[in-house]
């Protein structure tokens, strides 16, 4: 099956039926909009930062470093999320966070889902699923708004935690997100701000 990117194939990428829904069972990784226009790479702190400051899309790699990142997507802005322009291929878009919670409640409920989603290799400490759902989460981490000088920063949690957009704003500056980590089987609701870097699965329309 395709990968979630940029070719020719994108229009039918990676996919699997949980329930009712279908989903991508990869992390995106486009470089750009369903019209074909280009979403810029932030590939280093100040260009993220002044994006973020425009409100203007963009996307990196975890660590900004492609061979690293590998097979963990792409992290994008929630502009991106949220661009006029689809970030998804026709016939897909990113979740709500009440398509999350339908995704959630077919494998158990979110105290439990994390098991059935979290892939069987790649999580650090312990913290590998059994995958039945064939979601395969990866833990992809996360790209802070703050810069390097933010407790190490600006990314943080790759292999022991994973982040998901959702496109239901919380408050002004914030999005609910979904989070799996190697702790415990829960797939978490949390809000985000926006000009954090999070990883983006699809649902099929």
């Amino acid at each position: 099956m395709a990968a979630v990117g940029n070719t020719r194939l994108e229009i039918d990428p990676a996919s699997v039926v949980i329930g009712r829904q279908e989903w991508t069972s990869e992390n995106l990784a486009v470089t750009k909009f369903r019209n074909g226009d280009p979403i810029m790479e932030a590939n280093t702190y100040e260009a993220w930062e002044k994006a973020c400051i425009e409100g203007r899309p963009a996307w990196c790699y975890y660590g900004q470093n492609a061979v690293k990142a590998k097979g963990l997507g792409k992290l994008y802005n929630f502009w991106a999320v949220m661009d006029k322009r689809k970030l998804a291929p026709e016939g897909w878009h990113v979740p709500s966070d009440a398509e999350w919670q339908q995704l959630a409640d077919e494998l158990g409920g979110a105290e439990a889902a994390g098991m059935r989603l979290k892939a069987v290799k790649g999580w650090k400490n312990g913290g590998n699923g059994n995958n039945q759902s064939y979601f395969n989460a990866l833990p992809g981490g996360y790209r802070s708004h703050e810069g390097p000088a933010y407790y190490g920063g600006p990314f943080f949690e790759a292999g022991t935690a994973g982040y998901w957009w959702s496109t239901t704003r919380y408050l002004v500056d914030n999005s609910y997100c979904r989070t799996l980590s190697f702790r415990d089987n829960r797939l978490e609701k949390k809000s985000f701000v926006m000009t954090a870097g999070l990883s983006v699965r699809l649902v099929k329309d």
